[in-house]
């Protein structure tokens, strides 16, 4: 009882049921309490001489299946995967449903009830407090989350197979999860890329007012350090300057010859041509 709100007790209390609830668990179990529940609000639709307070495993069944078909007819949305884990008592169910119902029958709001995430109905919580040496292996998690009544309810042999293959991938992840984050107790040892080192990169904006305030820190980048002087070399005689250098040239006058000169020249060119075969005969 400690797991429901208090403001749900107060109004179970109110509803005077004809036992109280000791074992959220337990009691809510074979649906009796639901559906005794659900008949003060729709007295024309729940008639408790159809259900039994028993606890065999058919039982369970009978009134849960009539209280879904009533759920579906009056269009209320009550996960079937809250129903299971009701009849098979896994942990936080019983408690979720009655929350749930709570919220849909008086329209208020409580904070504990939380359906948006994917409803895993595990000893998870449980393990966690633990310390790392008593949790349970895969073979006790499988027990522990596994109920033998979800055998005789789907006698399939592989949808049993499917769900206690998705007990030890949990368990799986949850360890890994585990060596992650305490590496040292399993002597995990880093990799070559955590080990290495990775550079900060400079800070781009760096404002003056920043520079000016007494709390702001220079980073190293801004901090100017002393340049080594390089080396003495011998040095290399320099060239002469352009001025030192300038060469005085001195400007040459071409008489042109006349148009009569350059005829007579002409001619007697012409006439030497001529003159040269007949002294080749001679």
């Amino acid at each position: 009882m400690s797991l429901l709100p208090r403001e749900v007790l107060k109004w179970l209390q109110s509803l005077d049921l004809s036992f109280p609830v000791r074992n959220v668990r337990r009691d809510f179990s074979n649906g009796f309490l639901i559906a005794e529940i659900f008949s003060w609000y729709f007295q024309q639709d729940i008639q408790m001489h159809s259900y039994d307070n028993g606890k065999s495993l058919p039982t369970k069944l009978g009134n849960w299946s009539q209280l879904e078909r009533f759920f579906k007819r009056e269009g209320l949305d009550i996960p079937h995967e809250l129903v299971d884990g009701t009849i098979h008592c896994k942990p936080d169910a019983a408690e979720l449903l009655v929350q749930l119902i709570y919220t849909k029958l008086t329209n208020r709001t409580i904070k504990r009830v939380q359906l948006d995430h994917e409803i895993d109905f595990t000893d998870r919580a449980y393990q966690v407090k633990l310390p790392l040496h008593a949790r349970s292996t895969a073979s006790q998690s499988v027990k522990n989350n596994l109920k033998i009544t979800e055998f005789s309810t789907e006698p399939n042999l592989i949808t049993c197979q499917q769900k206690a293959q998705n007990i030890i991938d949990r368990h799986i992840q949850h360890r890994r999860e585990e060596r992650y984050e305490e590496p040292e107790r399993f002597d995990m040892k880093p990799t070559l890329g955590q080990m290495s080192p990775r550079k900060v990169p400079p800070p781009t904006n760096y404002s003056e007012e920043d520079a000016e305030c007494k709390d702001a820190v220079k980073p190293a980048q801004l901090i100017k350090k002393p340049t080594p002087t390089p080396p003495t070399k011998a040095r290399v005689s320099e060239p002469p300057s352009r001025e030192h250098s300038m060469v005085q040239f001195k400007e040459i006058n071409v008489k042109q010859l006349d148009q009569n000169s350059q005829h007579s020249m002409r001619l007697s060119a012409s006439s030497s041509r001529e003159s040269r075969p007949a002294l080749e005969g001679y």
